[in-house]
């Protein structure tokens, strides 16, 4: 499942993956009025995702890393609607993951300033998507493809080295 944090809208997408096919299972957006409180805002993004991870049962989280900004205030408040993804995985014993936008960028797209008009299209295309998904549930189905794209060489990192035969 991915995740592309933000107070007003927070995007998730969930891939299912098949060897090297992909497939589009859930997407949507989380959406809250920029009128409410804050900690009203953060309840909603986090009751929501908890009910979308007990609905779809995704084995990991991926969750967008901050980018610095230069409105601390922007930060500050995207860092919360991060936080309240990351707790709400967590609490559903899920392994979470982090991948910063240009890891995303370039993994989904091959290219780590893609605009986000190429990432919806290129997410559309390798999830044989009918129609592009909206610009935020968009970037977060490109953060669980970035996160599956990038499972072959965890898995060649984290192999046991005293299993690896020895030749002379």
């Amino acid at each position: 499942m991915g995740i592309d944090p933000g107070t007003t809208t927070t995007g998730w997408g969930i891939v299912e993956s098949n060897g090297t096919t992909l497939r589009h299972v859930a997407s949507g957006c989380i959406r809250t009025q920029t009128g409410e409180s804050l900690p009203s805002r953060l309840g909603k993004i986090f009751a929501e995702l908890t009910r979308i991870i007990i609905e779809y049962q995704p084995q990991e989280a991926i969750v967008e890393e901050i980018f610095v900004s230069h409105n601390v205030q922007s930060a500050l408040k995207l860092g919360h609607a991060r936080g309240v993804a990351i707790a709400a995985a967590h609490q559903r014993g899920l392994p979470i993951h982090e991948y910063t936008a240009l890891q995303v960028k370039k993994a989904v797209v091959g290219y780590g300033h893609a605009e986000k008009g190429q990432m919806q299209e290129m997410v559309r295309i390798l999830l044989c998507m009918a129609k592009s998904a909206p610009q935020d549930a968009a970037d977060a189905l490109g953060v669980a493809i970035c996160h599956l794209n990038h499972l072959p060489a965890q898995r060649l990192r984290t192999i046991d080295p005293s299993r690896v035969e020895k030749h002379p």
